[in-house]
């Protein structure tokens, strides 16, 4: 792995383990992306988990490619909650012109995390 790329997934993970905190710290901020048909609290504290140890395991060389192959999942699930933040009156990201920006940004994590799975 180049420089470039030993960097970024540094940034990744720090970002899926912060990310992954929040959960906990902040769960109403999340509780607003979860539909109201899966149990708020128990999707957010396993997604927090998981983030949690999807960003670790980028940080352990022998576990990276399946950390990788796991955050593609998790944002290939995420997605469809995004895309649908689009559409709500008030989007749950905060306003419409951040959940518009979200979709790409989420199709960037995709890439990223599909070539980390490699």
């Amino acid at each position: 792995m180049n420089h470039y790329m030993y960097y970024l997934t540094i940034l990744l993970a720090v970002f899926m383990i912060f990310a992954g905190i929040m959960h906990f710290v902040k769960p109403r901020f999340y509780n607003r992306f979860i539909p109201d048909f899966i149990p708020k609290l128990f999707a957010n504290y396993l997604a927090g988990i998981i983030e949690v140890l999807l960003g670790v395991g980028l940080l352990i060389p022998q576990y990276q490619q399946m950390a990788g192959k796991g955050m593609f999942y998790l944002m290939l699930f995420f997605l469809p909650i995004h895309v649908l933040d689009v559409f709500k009156e008030k989007p749950a990201i905060g306003s419409k012109k951040l959940a518009i920006i979200r979709i790409p940004v989420q199709f960037i994590l995709i890439y990223w995390t599909w070539h980390l799975s490699k």
